[in-house]
């Protein structure tokens, strides 16, 4: 294959679960209310797995498969996989590779990305680079996430576990067409001095034995999360490397037709629209319906925008996120 001049995003789905969890129900089960957790987060309701037995690799083929069709692709059609995920199906192998298979891509080469939320930006940009250097034409990367598996549904985990929930987008990145459409240059950072600011602390192979019955009493393989620390970070972060992106791309926020941050908390998002001047009505908005869906939120926001008519073809669109590692990136695309 030839090197191409850009890539971009040729089509976008999504898939979450029928199973919808209010504030409420969590209220049954754990000291909370619906109006502490809208105030502090913005969230109504999350969705989680109907049953044992569902993977993040299962939800990400109904929105593989919108992709797909939103792109005017069959599977046979893709050359590679990148799957960002915090919840992979089993500790190995990766996600990527039960997805090839559920797809019937035997042969295809599957990469899994751990970036936690800013693992779809991370993973755009390995996919962007395999394009335009012509190692390969359409990539499929996807977000996707189980947590509901994964949370202390009870009084100690609920600071954290009021916060999640389980879903998938899908994007195809392949070869631009049209002057001026692509993804612009991606910005990525890490800084490991806030990695146990939100972590799951085990199993770690840093333990010998890697998980015991004392760990599982404490709740040491549940995540936890400073709350504070990682808000801090956020709205200084997101908006920072968003004008990055936005310099580095010759655009000017006016110019921005759909922002999509990562949904993490209604207020961060907030706050970075108001640093970035992008008004919130060109923000989406989702978390209230979806909570955090981790690295699925990025292509789930475009993926629900785009069907909506909120953005199309030739459109410029922004993304940013934060999350875990601590992590961020940001990164502006012409449709």
């Amino acid at each position: 294959m030839k090197p191409v001049h850009a890539s971009t995003i040729l089509g976008v789905g999504h898939h979450v679960p029928s199973k919808v969890v209010t504030n409420h129900d969590l209220a049954k089960i754990m000291n909370t209310s619906d109006e502490w957790i809208q105030q502090r987060t913005g969230i109504k309701e999350r969705r989680y797995i109907e049953r044992s037995g569902i993977g993040a690799s299962d939800l990400a083929v109904p929105a593989s498969q919108m992709a797909l069709e939103h792109a005017g692709l069959a599977a046979k059609d893709i050359d590679a996989i990148i799957f960002a995920t915090l919840s992979p199906d089993h500790n190995f192998p990766g996600s990527g590779c039960f997805l090839g298979d559920k797809l019937g891509l035997h042969g295809v080469p599957a990469l899994d990305v751990r970036n936690q939320c800013t693992g779809f930006l991370y993973g755009l940009s390995i996919a962007d680079a395999w394009v335009r250097s012509g190692v390969y034409r359409n990539v499929l990367l996807v977000g996707a996430e189980v947590h509901s598996t994964g949370i202390e549904l009870a009084d100690r985990g609920r600071d954290v576990a009021v916060l999640f929930g389980d879903g998938a987008g899908a994007a195809i990145i392949g070869p631009a067409t049209a002057e001026g459409q692509g993804i612009k240059p991606i910005h990525l950072h890490a800084d490991g001095s806030g990695a146990k600011e939100l972590w799951v602390e085990a199993p770690a192979s840093a333990y010998d034995p890697r998980l015991t019955k004392e760990m599982l009493d404490e709740g040491r393989h549940f995540p936890s999360m400073n709350g504070k620390q990682v808000f801090r970070w956020a709205v200084e972060k997101m908006p920072e490397v968003a004008k990055q992106a936005l310099e580095s791309a010759q655009l000017t926020a006016d110019q921005i037709d759909l922002f999509v941050p990562h949904q993490a908390n209604l207020r961060i998002n907030q706050m970075v629209c108001a640093k970035l001047g992008i008004p919130e009505a060109k923000a989406v908005a989702n978390i209230e319906r979806y909570g955090n869906t981790t690295a699925a939120t990025i292509p789930l926001g475009l993926s629900e925008a785009w069907r909506e008519g909120r953005c199309a073809r030739g459109s410029n669109v922004l993304f940013a996120a934060f999350g875990s590692g601590f992590t961020w990136g940001a990164c502006a695309v012409t449709l």
